[in-house]
């Protein structure tokens, strides 16, 4: 197999070229939403701010106003909203980028005041869905949810963890989970079989180790690879359905924590200090062609797809890729994985609380997760015909396998609802860079974790 290696110049542009999947999502830490903001260039310049989009008749007796962002480059806005009014022709929707890297803050400004006239309201991460809970300026959903038999089910989890002393103030509507992504020409090299979808994570460890090889330049091949987001190791410990990040206390954290640590050590996969220091982004260490194995979620398949088709990545190197289910704990369900969500809520301010409601839900069922789907994005909803639609865009690898990567049979929220997420995100993304770094143990770090996640969630 034919191998290269990226310079640092390019893999600097494509971080900041690639157009990202995700947007921004329920586990985003600063340091990941620093991370998207490199990953697009309408992200990072916020271009689009201020801009404004519509559907439907301007004589509609109903104007529904619609905060978004990204409304120029992410075409699911349109398409969801075009869906709608098709249906509905008395209403008119009007959609308003607040700009993305300042969002929440913006979005959290204007609900504040007296002058939003916002009737749907994007709900763009957890920490935004705390703070906007704790101002009281979203509707209560659970009551309307019920009354109209709303299936929450069908969100594999997702709904529950969003729900707030028994009330639920958004509605989740898209979604992206976390796979593993494969290189298969390493595989068939090495005379190893592919990951399947059905792997602990002690099975994945030992296949990435099967697979590596250490060496120099075209010699080296990685078994795996891990970003420098804290979600790409610490995260395999809240699969088994009993921890979360907001416990308090981490110790379900260390064992992860000293795999990948063993991993660099053995030269399985790059060192975070190397990954950090040289800025490679995600992306540009899957498309080099020496990596087998990538932990990352579903955003980037698009980007894969996309930029294979385009010619930005040599097919030579990484066109022959596959994807499995994500590494899960023993004793825990195969399709179980970490994910996110983009929600939908309305305003109490709302003046057409009734209609937004309508829309809201129209968007976030099984009908409107089709429509997100057919823009090559991943709705909360992943039914069989979702996952035909993605299945079956130009690009998508051809194996069934890959295709059953995609049914999860539950979803855990990286960052569940709680009021102090966002102080205890910081503190996380900390300590994990000093562990990572080798500023300190793998124990004394989680010690500090447990102490002063602690002394929050405990006072």
């Amino acid at each position: 197999m034919k191998k290269k290696v990226v310079s640092i110049m390019m893999v600097t542009a494509m971080a900041v070229g690639l157009l990202a999947g995700c947007g921004g999502n329920s586990g985003d830490t600063e340091e990941k939403k620093e991370t998207k903001k490199e990953e697009t260039k309408e992200e990072k310049t916020d271009a689009a701010a201020g801009s404004s989009n519509s559907s439907g008749s301007e004589d509609a007796e109903t104007v529904l106003k619609w905060a978004c962002w990204d409304l120029k480059t992410a075409t699911y806005w349109q398409a969801v909203a075009d869906a709608y009014t098709e249906k509905h022709p008395d209403v008119r929707i009007e959609m308003t980028d607040l700009g993305s890297a300042d969002y929440n803050t913006v979005l959290s400004t204007e609900l504040s005041g007296s002058g939003s006239d916002f009737d749907i309201v994007t709900m763009k991460d957890v920490p935004g869905y705390a703070t906007l809970i704790s101002k009281g300026v979203l509707e209560p959903l659970s009551e309307r949810v019920e009354a109209d038999g709303v299936d929450l089910s069908l969100y594999n989890g997702m709904a529950e963890q969003l729900t707030v002393d028994g009330e639920l103030y958004e509605m989740p509507w898209r979604s992206d989970f976390w796979l593993l992504y494969y290189n298969k020409d390493i595989f068939d090299e090495a005379g190893v079989d592919y990951p399947t979808n059905d792997m602990t994570v002690k099975e994945y460890d030992e296949l990435a180790r099967s697979v590596a090889k250490t060496g120099f330049g075209d010699e080296q091949i990685y078994g795996s690879h891990y970003h420098t987001w804290r979600s790409a190791v610490q995260l395999f410990g809240v699969l088994d359905g009993e921890h979360s990040v907001t416990d308090g206390t981490y110790d379900f954290t260390k064992e992860y924590y000293d795999m990948v640590k063993k991993q660099e050590e053995d030269g399985i996969c790059r060192s975070f200090v190397d990954t950090n220091a040289s800025q490679l982004h995600y992306s540009a260490a899957f498309s080099e062609g020496n990596t087998a194995t990538m932990n990352m979620g579903s955003w980037y398949i698009t980007t894969l797809m996309s930029s294979l088709n385009s010619g930005e990545y040599d097919k030579e190197l990484v066109g022959n890729w596959g994807l499995a289910k994500y590494p899960h704990p023993d004793g825990v369900e195969a399709g179980t994985t970490l994910g996110q969500v983009t929600g939908l809520a309305i305003p109490t301010s709302s003046k057409n609380k009734d209609a937004a409601w309508d829309f809201v839900k129209f968007a976030g069922s099984e009908e409107g997760a089709e429509v997100v789907a057919k823009t090559g994005t991943f709705p909360a909803i992943m039914s069989d015909s979702v996952v035909d639609i993605i299945t079956s865009l130009e690009g998508f690898p051809g194996d069934e396998a890959s295709k059953e990567a995609l049914k999860t049979v539950k979803v855990y929220l990286e960052a569940p609802y709680d009021e102090h997420i966002s102080e205890i995100n910081t503190i996380l993304d900390t300590y994990h860079k000093d562990i990572m770094n080798g500023d300190i143990s793998v124990d004394d770090g989680i010690k500090k974790m447990n102490e002063e996640i602690g002394a929050i969630v405990n006072k």
